[in-house]
């Protein structure tokens, strides 16, 4: 039996593990050679999740709470799939992003960014046969860190992904189109191809707006091949 090859993706197209511009990156990427796993886990398929873990409301980030976010709201869909454009089904999306102030429901955020009590930030969802995904929710505002002076990071929606196929958890982020902070944001020009960092910004679709509503940005997320998404590295 032959055994699998592992395809090494283009110089440039994914984030290098050491980008010393993405300071907190010098202490978490390794200095020794990663430990290659038996060829046995290759094998493996992901997790496989169910529909009936995902509320009617999850993927409505706008529902959630006894009255509406404040923000501008916004429609976010897209498809998952290969590199042939063939769907991953049943696939679960978590997302989680800051409010329209630019600040996150957590305990590690504890910037001056006012907090909105109808707003947590986070939701999920299944994609359908055709690999299909939407979600409803405000557009995030950029918000200020501590990576480097006058740093601010561009508006953009954590994405997450688990499925069958999938053998780890991928998270990759969602920028938005003409966002004048994506040139000087460490993170998002960790991605030295410019074609491959384009993946990672979303498309303005007018037809998928919601008529005195919501806006619609369009985002696919490819698992594999010249198109592949962007994901975060990890050492494994």
């Amino acid at each position: 039996m032959t055994e699998p090859q592992i395809l090494e993706e283009p110089a440039g197209t994914q984030p290098d593990y050491h980008y010393p511009p993405y300071v907190s990156s010098v202490l978490r990427s390794p200095r020794m050679p990663l430990v290659a796993l038996p060829h046995a886990f290759l094998h493996c398929e992901g997790p496989v999740f169910g529909h009936s873990i995902v509320g009617a409301l999850d993927n409505d980030l706008t529902a959630q709470h006894a009255a509406e976010p404040i923000g501008e709201r916004i429609v976010v869909h897209g498809r998952v799939m290969d590199e042939d454009g063939r769907p991953l089904r049943n696939a679960l999306i978590e997302v989680w992003q800051a409010n329209a102030a630019g600040r996150y429901r957590h305990r590690s955020d504890q910037s001056e960014m006012p907090l909105d009590p109808n707003f947590s930030g986070a939701g999920r969802t299944m994609t359908d046969s055709e690999g299909r995904y939407i979600f409803r929710t405000i557009k995030p505002g950029p918000y200020p860190w501590k990576n480097h002076y006058n740093a601010w990071r561009p508006a953009h929606i954590h994405f997450s992904l688990f499925g069958a196929g999938i053998v780890s958890r991928l998270v990759t982020q969602m920028y938005f189109p003409g966002d004048p902070l994506q040139p000087f944001d460490p993170i998002f020009n960790s991605i030295s191809d410019e074609k491959a960092r384009s993946c990672l910004v979303s498309r303005f679709d007018m037809q998928r707006s919601e008529p005195d509503r919501a806006l619609a940005f369009s985002f696919d997320i490819v698992l594999r091949g010249a198109q592949q998404t962007p994901f975060e590295r990890h050492a494994r």
